[in-house]
């Protein structure tokens, strides 16, 4: 499996838990759009904002453009607009039938599959590009071919051929072409090979990690700074805790441990996701802000912190196609499954009004945000074409003011600036 699939299905499933427990606590306990919401707000940030933290921290591996591959962006940006555009359909009337809701259990199954026939697809698009490239290539020759005739006392004085050399820059080999641009072709060349650098020619990542700043239970930082104290002293409850409750399988000891690492993260996801909803949703109560205002902000950044920090760790380590296709996949994840799982069963073991096998949407607004989805990928798309599929920090800035963008719209939205989307919260 290759390293972008990797990422867009496993790797998406497993950061994508904290989206599929709020969904989970949003439909069976809360019974408000404060699922639907974290899902909408933090596929705009897995696009957009992830994309914006893998570009301005390439450049802290010591390379400052990572190449990505048109085949893995094109293949999920396409994947990830179809379902967009999916559940515009399903929650266009303000209610999830059962039906729908199985629909979109069975499209994520349908994903996987074609995830895994992903190489033999690949080999057919990059073959039907290379042949439409030679298609195109023959045409202009034809046509130059024919000017070329036409103009035979122009061609005696001009050369039809300009020599290709191999020439010598401060001690490394280069290519010369007939633009005069020289391609690098020395050891020190950057292998690109599927949107992924050769770890060879990446800084030691690991090196790079000083024991000294490494969180330790036992010991003071008395030489680090006063936030480093101050972080030191608040999240020491936390790691005492996950210290006796998951094992370290990174030590020899608890190596073979890994099933009871892997539950016991998914229990305290679970749990704090928990928390999170509770708390999100009483502040939100108590300002009288909407749940989807409290979804699409604070919490969507929040669960989506564990796609931020995989991408950039893969994008650091040369990557690049695998942190972006995390960030797009998991999206697809959280609409297909981490909503439509949930809404299935609540639509069809237990429904809000006995016989009625749907689930309710509040928030018309909801709807709105998610067509805003649809533009986001786009100009993600759009911003990666015009540089050539390189992940720099020029596109983590654009992408950055595009989210800000995108937060200050769909909170007007959802605060009935425009027209009225949700109803006023009860007096007390």
């Amino acid at each position: 499996m290759s390293n972008d699939v990797a990422g867009a299905t496993f790797m998406a499933a497993a950061t994508s838990a904290p989206e599929l427990f709020v969904n989970v606590i949003g439909t069976f306990i809360t019974e408000g759009d404060i699922g639907v919401g974290t899902i909408v707000g933090s596929a705009v940030f897995n696009i957009l904002a992830v994309a914006a933290c893998c570009g301005l921290g390439a450049g802290m591996s010591g390379v400052q453009v990572v190449p990505l591959d048109w085949w893995p962006l094109t293949r999920d940006c396409l994947a990830y607009g179809i379902t967009v555009s999916i559940l515009i359909c399903i929650i266009h009337d303000e209610r999830v039938e059962w039906y729908e809701a199985l629909s979109l259990v069975l499209l994520y199954i349908v994903y996987i599959l074609i995830m895994y026939f992903d190489k033999s697809i690949q080999r057919c698009a990059r073959g039907g590009l290379r042949s439409a490239q030679k298609r195109r290539q023959s045409y202009q020759s034809s046509i130059s071919k024919s000017r070329a005739h036409s103009l035979e006392a122009a061609e005696a004085q001009i050369p039809l051929k300009i020599e290709k050399e191999k020439q010598v820059c401060d001690g490394t080999h280069v290519n010369s072409d007939e633009s005069g641009n020289c391609t690098q072709i020395g050891p020190g060349a950057v292998a690109q090979l599927n949107g992924t650098i050769k770890s060879s020619e990446l800084p030691n990542v690991e090196e790079s990690h000083d024991t000294s700043n490494q969180h330790s239970l036992w010991k003071w930082p008395s030489k680090q700074g006063k936030f480093t104290k101050f972080t030191w002293i608040i999240t020491w409850p936390i790691y005492f805790v996950f210290l006796f409750t998951i094992p370290d399988c990174e030590k020899p000891r608890f190596k073979k441990w890994f099933p009871l690492t892997f539950m016991m993260c998914i229990i305290w996801i679970g749990s704090l996701s928990y928390v999170v909803a509770w708390m999100i949703t009483i502040i939100g109560d108590t300002l009288k802000i909407p749940d989807s205002v409290m979804g699409i902000t604070f919490l969507a950044a929040g669960t989506s912190v564990p796609e931020a920090v995989s991408s950039v760790i893969v994008a650091k380590q040369g990557h690049g196609s695998m942190g972006i296709s995390n960030s797009i996949g998991s999206n697809t994840f959280d609409i297909l499954l981490c909503l439509g799982l949930p809404w299935f069963i609540k639509a069809t073991f237990m429904p809000t009004i006995p016989g009625k096998l749907w689930v309710g949407i509040n928030s018309a607004g909801i709807e709105y945000s998610a067509i805003s989805l649809l533009s986001t990928l786009l100009m993600l798309y759009i911003a990666f074409s015009l540089n050539k599929f390189k992940l720099d920090k020029r596109v983590g800035r654009a992408c950055l003011l595009m989210y800000a963008a995108f937060l200050i719209l769909a909170s007007l939205i959802e605060l009935n600036v425009f027209f009225r989307v949700n109803l006023p919260t009860c007096g007390r």
